[in-house]
This record gives C-alpha cells, structure tokens and sequence, in this order.
C-alpha cells in the first residue's frame, strides 16, 4: 500500500514538473518555427571574365565585374581566341553581395561551394583525375569608394571529378560534364560590407599546370550565410537561457555543500554537465557584431564537442551508480573502459577539426579534402572516433542491460526488506525508469526533427501561417537540451532539509549497518534527490 502511494504521488509531482517543462519545450519550437527565418540562405553568383592584359600580374591590382571601375569584359572565350587573349590573362571576378545589397555582421559566417561548366570538346578533352590549379584572392571594402584590402590569397588545387553521359563523339561536342561541386571558401565572420574574389586559372604546359582539364565556360558559386533574422533569435535565445542555467547550477551546488557528505560522483558529472551546457549558452557571439572573429565557427565546435563528451560520460557513469551492488561505484577510474573511448574519438575529432577549421583561420579556401593525403588522415580520423563511438554505444546497453536485470532481481526482493532500505531501492528504480524515459524521449526528438528538416522542403505552410521547420529544429533541439539538464539537476539535487534521529533511524527502523550502506549514493540519511525525498515525505505521511 505505501509503495502505491508513494509510486502515484511521486509520479504525480513529476507529471506537473515535466508539464512545466513541456510548455517550455513547445515554446522553444515555436520560437524557431515561426518567429525566425530559415537559419540559412544561398546565393548563387557567376563569375564575370574579366581581362588584365598587364605584364606583371603578380602585382595587387583589384578587378571589379560592374560599377563605375569595372573590368574589361568578356562574353565567353571564343571572343578571347578572336582577339588573341590568353588564358593567363583572363581573371575570374565576384563581387559579394549582389549589386545594390551589404553583408552584415549578423550574417555571422560565409560558406562558398564551386561549380564549373565544362563543355567537351574532341581536341581538349577532360583527362581521368585531373586537377584544377586556383590563383584565388579574396578582399573587402566597407566603403563602395575605399580601396580594395586584402584577406587572403592562395593557390590551391581541386580535384575534379566528371561524368559525360554521352558517347565522346564530335556530335557530342559542346556539351556539358556533370561535375560535382567543389569545397571553395570557408571565413568565420562576416565584419565587413562588401568583399570581391578575383579567381586565376594559370596554365603551364611544361609543367602540367591546368593542362587537360576540359574547356571551362564558366566557374559558377554558391554562397551560405546565416540569415541575421535566425542570428538575433538564436541570440535572444542564448541570452535567455545562460542565467536560467546558472541559477539552477548554483542552487544545485548550494544544496550538495550544505550536506554533511562530500559530493559523490554523480553528482559531480551533473554539476559538470551544466557547466558544459553554460559553456554553449554564454552568448559570446554578441562580440562577434562588433569585432572580426573569425575563430567563432571552430570556438563553437569545440564548445559543442565539450558538452557531447560530457552528456556520453554521464550516461555512463549515471548507469554505473544505479548498480546497486556495485563495488566500484563512486570512482571515475572505475568507468575507465567506458569513458575512454568518449576521450579518444573527441581527441580525434577534434584533431581533425583544427586540421580543417584551424588551417582555415589563415587560408580560407583550404580544405582538407582537396589532398589525398588530407583525405586519408581526414578518414582516419572520423573512422576512429566512430569505431570509439561503436564502442562506447556497446559498453552503454551493456550496462542498461545489467541495470535492469538488477531492478528486476531487487523488485522481487522489495517486500522483505526494511522500510528504510526499501524506500532507497524504490527511489534509485523510479528515478533511473524517469531519467531513461526522458533521455531516449530526447534522442527521439533529436534524430526524428533531423530527419524531418533533411526531407522537407525547409517550411510548412498552413493557411497563412508558415512555419519553418529547420529553425524549429534548431532552437527546438537546443532548448531541448537545456532543460533536460536543468530537469537533472533539478532532480538530483540533494535536500536541504535536516531529519532528526528519530526520523531517520528510529521510526524506519534501520540499523546502522543499512545507514552506512545507504550513504554510498545519493540518500536520504544523508539528503535525498528532490525524487526521493518526495516518495519519502508521502511514505511518512
């Protein structure tokens, strides 16, 4: 009868806790749904033939497409062949934006992926695993009358990698390859109103340099910047959510340093939990409006990184300490098999990160894809760190599996224990039942809301209501995340009350043998969990 009661209005409580926290969840949906644009917009730009018939091309010289000081022109390069231009003496030309629009701050990165339109011809044929060398520059301007200053400039090579789907006859000649796109520009900031690309395709013929790579028409780009509408959202959002977490952290930590008992374990990995999450919530981006970070797009990978190595962690070592028999509970070193395969493949992956990402804080149109040999230790990389994550998913049923077959074994046991040892028990069973609950709930969402942004066409339209849904899933799925750390401490923070003698032992009836058994996790002699301190006020009453 008391397990009844204390099972019903336990999970009643929790029931109003999680509606609170629901609501929540539902906002933080809406919130992206129909309050932000879509995260993203591309922009698609073809490159202007621009002729700089100069001796000296290696000297800075700036070639604008339009505007009053634009570049002498070309139609195509059969205009080029009429007038005895060479190819050296051609300059692709972008200017970003478009004519008539500025970049902003709010933008927060650039992304520019490449196309090229390769026409077949009988006498210049594309060669199997060509490469296309690239005499890139990049510069920006904040004023349409300043002076052009550079950012970066690079010769870089791409792989081409081309199908032709027709018979390679003279009939066939003039049409296109379909060629896969091509990794081009990556910068971390957009601190400036207007920038230009000037592209060189230098050829070599006794060097081999852009020699059988087919006869290019024209070099297209796609450009993906962050819509300033999702960028003040995703703020707001993170302002928002930065003190919630840290209230909750030091109201957590206040109770676990008036209890009598050092920390366990548990309770240090949440504590640390919700310093990874306050981690991603600090709103540093703010800075990025004002100033030139470029470093924003691998500062935030790392943050992200931190908090998914330590979420893996605490699932292990939350599963660990429901053993209830366990030995070794209460020790990092005795989850070392589990945790450090969350250690290697992060070092990996971050490893990898700074090879892509970090090379890019100085070259921005570096890729690591682009060599064989960066593509081999790319591979390498994130095979390892998924054979780590293989690993580590494996280790974790394992011990879910043992945890259950222990709540199965204790739950038989129930009724012959003492009342004190039988609450704790009932306590560490419902609780972790909850908390996996809540977990794969989580999960779910997460990889149910990606699938939905990737097949859908990035917005719903109902009536005269769209909602889009990848902004949905992106302040949803962050929201998400947040609040079930904060659920966790919430839950697991130990009780500030003080129970006399009498109430703890006396009226349980447990002995000191079971008191100081109990004291090996989270109990109520010691300060209970909000979760069990609610089951044992009802069995009280």
């Amino acid at each position: 009868m008391a397990g009844a009661i204390i099972e019903n209005m336990s999970t009643r409580k929790l029931c109003i806790v999680g509606g609170i926290l629901l609501v929540f969840q539902v906002v933080a949906f809406l919130v992206g749904g129909l309050i932000a644009p879509s995260p993203t917009t591309a922009v698609p730009y073809t490159l202007v033939k621009c002729v700089d018939v100069r001796k000296n091309h290696h000297k800075t010289k700036w070639l604008m497409p339009w505007g009053p000081n634009h570049c002498e022109k070309l139609k195509d390069f059969d205009e080029a062949v009429s007038r005895q231009i060479e190819a050296n003496d051609i300059v692709f030309s972008v200017h970003i934006p478009l004519p008539n629009k500025e970049m902003s701050p709010w933008f927060q990165f650039m992304l520019f992926i490449m196309q090229l339109d390769i026409a077949f011809k009988m006498d210049n044929d594309l060669k199997e695993n060509a490469e296309i060398t690239l005499d890139v520059s990049l510069a920006y301007r904040d004023d349409m009358f300043d002076e052009w200053q550079e950012i970066a400039h690079a010769i870089e090579i791409r792989k081409l990698k081309c199908t032709f789907g027709s018979p390679k006859t003279v009939e066939s000649e003039g049409r296109h390859y379909d060629c896969d796109f091509l990794p081009f520009m990556e910068i971390g900031s957009v601190a400036h109103k207007y920038y230009l690309i000037n592209i060189r395709l230098p050829v070599n013929e006794r060097k081999g340099i852009n020699v059988g790579i087919g006869e290019i028409k024209d070099i297209r780009l796609v450009g993906i910047h962050q819509n300033g509408g999702f960028t003040k959202v995703w703020f707001a959002m993170k302002t928002f959510l930065t003190p919630s977490i840290l209230i909750i952290m030091v109201w957590y930590w206040r109770r676990i340093t008036l209890m009598t008992r050092a920390p366990v374990l548990l309770e240090k990995v949440i504590f640390a939990l919700g310093i990874s999450m306050t981690f991603i919530n600090i709103p540093v981006e703010w800075f990025s409006i004002g100033f030139d970070w470029t470093w924003m797009l691998l500062f935030g990978d790392i943050r992200q990184g931190i908090f998914y190595a330590m979420l893996l962690s605490f699932w292990i070592i939350f599963c660990g300490e429901h053993m209830m028999d366990q030995n070794e509970r209460n020790r990092l070193s005795g989850y070392w098999k589990q945790v450090g395969p969350i250690a290697v493949g992060s070092f990996c992956l971050f490893i990898f990160d700074m090879c892509e990402r970090g090379v890019q804080l100085k070259n921005p149109f570096y890729s690591i894809w682009t060599t064989e040999v960066g593509t081999e230790l790319a591979m390498a990389f994130i095979i390892v760190a998924g054979i780590c994550l293989c690993l580590y998913f494996l280790f974790l049923c394992f011990m879910v599996f043992q945890v259950f077959r222990n709540i199965s074994g204790k739950q038989s046991s129930l009724p012959a224990m003492s009342k004190a040892r039988r609450l704790h028990y009932e306590g560490l069973i419902f609780r972790f039942k909850f908390l996996m609950l809540i977990t794969l709930a989580c999960a779910a969402m997460t990889v149910i809301f990606f699938i939905v942004s990737q097949v859908t066409e990035g917005h719903w339209k109902w009536g005269d209501v769209t909602i889009q849904v990848n902004s949905a899933f992106f302040t949803g799925i962050y929201g998400m995340w947040n609040l079930y750390v904060f659920a966790l401490m919430f839950l697991y923070a130990p009780s500030h009350k003080n129970y006399g003698e009498d109430q703890s032992n006396g009226d349980l009836g447990v002995n000191s043998g079971e008191e100081l058994q109990l004291t090996t996790t989270i109990t109520h002699v010691d300060g209970p969990t909000e979760v069990y301190k609610l089951a044992r006020k009802e069995a009280q009453e």
